[in-house]
């Protein structure tokens, strides 16, 4: 079995060794895995030892729990495919109990971590002690073309962990460069299934969002426990990032409770604790940019998100997010001066230059098999960019390369390039300006 062996800058949640150190209350615990069992019918104590997410012997001490109090009992059969697993079942106290803890919470499963357990965690692997450097960056940015500062630019701003605001004319990469970050900082880090304040449950692991490294599953018979290297509770995941566009909302930015299942979701910024949370063509949204910044006003200056439960109780949760903020808005137009100055790094993606912009269009040309043909990048440089005050765009190749390929493929002839075909390809990137008639 590859166990995947955690990095150095990076300490895993050791595991429970008793079940005071779970940190919620055993009843909580014990309706827990009664709901697991009712839910699952799972009846070995390794099987709802995986599910709860707790080491075998303390599952075996709920188990043991349950049935002093009469609501599980051994069903008398040993399982000879299981090491010899005694089996347990519900009773019909047992039964009563789960459909009532249901009733109230429908979540079962993982045993959710306490809050202020999952701050130490978040402190073991701040977002704040990654320390790039310019070769791993280059090397996650590698496939693009960047103005020779960027990179000295971005280095301290992602390494500070603050707020960065990237931005300048649509086209040239934001995007893409925000996800070189994410790139870049390579490591993995340990995300809650879930987590419990004042007896609530909040979910936070999210398949979408985070991507899980190789699990361990123990074999019941081997002397030999990997997985207990460190706390099940936790997934061993890629730092995840979270990328919003101009759908995001204010909403998308609070708990989530589901009224059938009586528990919370994590809103996307906590889900995205330790990695980054990426807006991206901010300006668009519903949300003026305005309110949207004065949201994480004290996040970003206190590295703590306020949230509120139905009940309308307000508690604090670590904010550990590298944020990005991109805009094809100048940043005075959709900002004051005090929301300014709370984003830390402001970065200019400009447009490339005249010989940035043959790079790329050679490099796209090279990598979609377009022979390139001087006499039409004569024309394109002396006849069509004019028109547009040689403002030139990274998106520019791929869109010109890509529309003149289209043409071929259709009049089956193979790729090439001529300025008839570059004259084509501009007409579909600009509209001409005109009345249409209604």
């Amino acid at each position: 079995m590859n166990v995947q062996t955690p990095p150095p800058n990076v300490l895993a949640p050791p595991a429970c060794k008793s079940l005071a150190e779970v940190g919620i209350s055993l009843v909580m615990m014990r309706d827990i895995l009664l709901k697991t069992m009712f839910r699952t019918n799972l009846d070995l104590t390794s099987a709802l030892a995986r599910a709860i997410c707790l080491p075998v012997p303390l599952t075996q001490e709920l188990i043991d729990l349950a049935r002093t109090q009469r609501l599980l009992e051994a069903t008398g059969t040993m399982h000879a495919t299981s090491g010899k697993e005694m089996g347990y079942q519900l009773t019909d106290a047992g039964k009563a109990r789960a459909l009532d803890a249901l009733s109230q919470s429908e979540y079962y499963g993982a045993m959710p971590i306490p809050l202020e357990d999952y701050r130490v965690q978040v402190q073991r692997q701040s977002v704040r002690n990654i320390r790039l450097t310019r070769e791993q960056l280059t090397g996650a940015m590698g496939h693009l073309i960047l103005p020779p500062d960027l990179l000295s630019n971005l280095g301290p701003a992602i390494t500070s962990g603050r707020s960065i605001l990237m931005y300048g004319p649509p086209g040239n990469g934001k995007s893409s460069i925000s996800n070189g970050i994410r790139d870049a900082m390579g490591d993995k880090i340990y995300v809650p299934r879930a987590l419990e304040y004042a007896g609530q449950v909040i979910t936070v692991y999210d398949p979408i969002v985070h991507s899980a490294a190789e699990e361990a599953i123990d074999d019941p018979n081997s002397l030999r426990r990997t997985s207990n290297r460190f706390d099940n509770r936790y997934v061993y995941c890629e730092r995840p990032t979270v990328i919003t566009g101009g759908e995001l909302s204010l909403d998308m930015l609070d708990l989530t409770y589901n009224p059938t299942a009586r528990t919370y979701q994590a809103p996307l910024q906590l889900k995205s604790t330790g990695g980054i949370f990426i807006v991206d063509d901010l300006g668009r949204q519903a949300e003026p940019p305005q309110k949207l910044v004065n949201r994480w006003i004290v996040p970003l200056e206190e590295a703590k998100d306020i949230l509120a439960l139905q009940s309308g109780e307000k508690f604090t949760v670590p904010f550990d997010t590298l944020v990005i903020f991109s805009t094809n808005f100048h940043p005075n137009e959709i900002f004051d001066g005090a929301a300014l100055r709370r984003i830390f790094f402001k970065i200019k993606i400009d447009g490339p230059d005249q010989e940035n912009f043959l790079k790329i269009f050679a490099m796209v040309a090279r990598a979609k098999k377009m022979p390139l043909d001087e006499r039409t990048l004569v024309y394109l440089m002396k006849v069509k960019f004019p028109t547009i005050e040689n403002n030139y765009a990274n998106y520019m190749p791929k869109f010109l390369i890509e529309q003149m390929m289209a043409v071929c493929d259709f009049e089956n002839v193979p790729y090439h390039m001529t300025p008839e075909l570059i004259d084509r390809a501009w007409g579909n990137m600009f509209v001409r300006e005109e009345k249409i008639a209604h």
